[in-house]
């Protein structure tokens, strides 16, 4: 099934794979079919917007039945390129380098951290979750076949890095350093900023009290 893309809001895109993930736990448990209050319920996501974000894609479901959830598991793989897998290099091997390379997207088997590459010559030449750690120098020759890179530099040198990461012809960044870098607009660029969305919280729980279970900003 073709999909214009450009007609499906990119909040509705960023919902799928949590949707995927429950849909697939639900195969596992022998589930046959499941409603949007369901879905709802388990991944803080209203009704309403569940309907509507599959509506994008057609008619997943029938009025009184609720969704097939084998279907649904079939549809979702296919529109999020579950059967390829995206090899990823990451780039930093602090404390937080460290934790995604134990944990190496364990639940997610289209996503796999390749490789890590990091300055301090402690580190390099190491393995961390049985992903080899290279010299930050070797980069360009090492990442050929790579399209997406996890950032967890500092942020003095997160331009730099960024630019070379460009160079080589990463197309996809995860930022995890405050910095705000720069790219060409063929590159797409997800920013997360630990410590603004820890003060996003303090705020909310301050400023928002809670309501009718709606637990999420």
């Amino acid at each position: 099934m073709e999909l214009d893309k450009h007609k499906i809001p990119q909040a509705t895109a960023k919902r799928l794979p949590l949707y995927y993930r429950f849909i697939n736990n639900l195969h596992s448990q022998g589930k046959l079919r499941v409603s949007s209050k369901e879905l709802s319920e388990a991944v803080k996501v209203d009704s309403a917007t569940i309907r509507r974000d599959f509506s994008y894609f057609g008619a997943l479901g029938k009025k009184g039945y609720g969704y097939n959830v084998e279907y649904l598991l079939s549809f979702f793989r296919k529109t999020l390129d579950q059967d390829e897998t995206t090899k990823v290099a990451l780039i930093g091997v602090g404390n937080l380098g460290t934790a995604f390379l134990h944990y190496n997207f364990t639940k997610n088997n289209n996503t796999k951290i390749e490789v890590a590459f990091e300055a301090s010559e402690d580190k390099v030449g190491q393995e961390v979750g049985g992903v080899p750690i290279k010299h930050i120098d070797s980069l360009e020759d090492e990442i050929d076949d790579i399209a997406v890179a996890i950032l967890t530099v500092p942020s003095s040198v997160a331009q730099g890095i960024t630019d070379r990461l460009v160079e080589a012809g990463i197309s996809g960044i995860l930022n995890f350093t405050p910095a705000r870098i720069t790219v060409p607009d063929t590159v797409r660029v997800h920013h997360i900023d630990l410590a603004v969305e820890l003060q996003a919280l303090v705020y909310f729980l301050k400023h928002y009290p809670l309501e009718n279970g709606d637990n999420e900003a």
